[in-house]
């Protein structure tokens, strides 16, 4: 009995279901006719209202209804310049003219330029002419060669970048030596970036990037140096020339990339002559958290070269003396030049107590037959114990400047033959 009953109201469910969903779908069919019966009455009312109204209402009477009959009409003065014909109607036409009218020819001699008579609507050109660029052609008499360079400082990370892009017209033996280029920021002598070897050319291709980590408040203060060596075959460096080039502000301005080119320019050495020995140019320094005295032997001029050997060459032999001998170094050989460059370093352990009591003796040799060597002048720096003058006065800078490297020049003293 109970079965009976569910299935009953079973069937009842399931009928009211489907009368709903058939009432639905019913409902949704009319309106969808009513719709499209809507639509077919507007669309025919609306062309029927537009022919009628093209037939009751002419076109002069609509150019009227949209102007009142007592305000006379005027050409606006930008229009005047062109042809306009009167209709019967009292009304002015504009005479229809070519969309696309054929260029004007602008007034055009045999001897003029292009840039001075061309078909309007037509590209000029000598408007798009890239300037020509002089640098890389005009070199003057005597030039050493050329060096292309960016600067860019970056003020919220205070780096200022430099790019090394590329030399020309290098004055070398030959191509086979390599090229290279130190890059300082003056007046730190001790520190500097140096780029990739260039070999078998005289005009390298750099293009590098480089990054000098400099405050904004000193930046201004600092020069650029540019130092293009010469490297032979036993990788010595010998100098050809620098370019020097001062951070002024408006080099700087703008947080831009700024492409620059100068010229080479030989290192000047001292503006009096050479003394009667000749003189030697080097660099001391002295790191007493190390406890190292560092040496850089540069270049030497001016020497007095003996003649009557038949081999000649010249090297300098750098001592450290504290009341008697201690260490002994030399450079290598330059064969036969008065003006020899040697651009090496040496370094000594020396303790900050030994400082006051300890010097340092360069000795200028040159080579002879076999195992001789002839002294041809020597210089000795060192507190007041030993010296006076410009050596006192350089050892002094050092000790006043510690970790820095101070350059200067000193004169030969003659030494006495054995």
């Amino acid at each position: 009995m109970a079965e009976q009953v569910a299935l009953v109201i079973g069937v009842i469910l399931g009928g009211l279901l489907l009368l709903l969903l058939l009432i639905g779908v019913s409902y949704y069919l009319w309106k969808r006719l009513c719709a499209t019966f809507t639509y077919e009455e507007l669309s025919g009312t609306a062309a029927a209202s537009s022919a009628q109204g093209d037939a009751l209402c002419p076109p002069d009477a609509r150019t009227q209804a949209s102007r009142p009959p007592g305000v006379p009409f005027v050409v606006p003065p930008s229009l005047q310049s062109r042809d306009w014909v009167p209709l019967s109607s009292g009304e002015w036409a504009q005479v229809p003219q070519d969309p696309y009218p054929a260029p004007k020819l602008l007034p055009h001699t045999t001897g003029s330029n292009l840039g001075d008579a061309c078909v309007a609507g037509t590209i000029n050109p000598e408007l798009y002419k890239i300037p020509e660029d002089k640098s890389e052609a005009d070199f003057p008499e005597g030039c050493l060669g050329r060096l292309w360079f960016s600067v860019e400082y970056q003020q919220e990370a205070e780096r200022l970048l430099v790019g090394l892009i590329k030399a020309q017209q290098l004055h070398t033996p030959s191509e086979n030596c390599g090229l290279l280029v130190k890059l300082h920021l003056l007046p730190d002598e001790r520190r500097f970036l140096q780029s990739k070897t260039k070999r078998r050319t005289t005009s390298p291709q750099f293009n590098e990037q480089f990054i000098f980590q400099v405050s904004s408040k000193s930046v201004t203060q600092r020069v650029l140096r540019f130092s293009v060596y010469l490297v032979d075959r036993q990788r010595k460096h010998q100098l050809l020339g620098q370019v020097l080039f001062p951070l002024k502000k408006e080099t700087l301005a703008g947080n831009c990339r700024h492409i620059v080119w100068r010229d080479l320019e030989a290192e000047s050495l001292e503006v009096k002559p050479p003394s009667e020995f000749g003189d030697l140019q080097f660099c001391l320094s002295y790191n007493d958290r190390l406890n190292r005295l560092t040496v850089v032997v540069l270049r030497a001029k001016g020497l007095r070269l003996r003649e009557n050997t038949s081999f000649v060459s010249v090297f300098v032999k750098v001592s450290l003396m504290n009341h008697k001998f201690v260490k002994c170094k030399k450079t290598s050989a330059v064969l036969g030049s008065t003006n020899p460059v040697y651009s090496e370093t040496f370094s000594f352990k020396a303790n900050p107590a030994e400082l006051d009591t300890a010097s340092l003796s360069l000795t200028v040799l040159q080579s002879a037959d076999g195992d001789r060597s002839h002294e041809l002048g020597r210089v000795v720096v060192g507190p007041y114990m030993y010296t006076r003058g410009r050596e006192l006065e350089h050892w002094n800078e050092m000790l006043s400047k510690p970790k820095e490297l101070v350059k200067r020049w000193h004169a030969l003293c003659c030494t006495t033959e054995p």
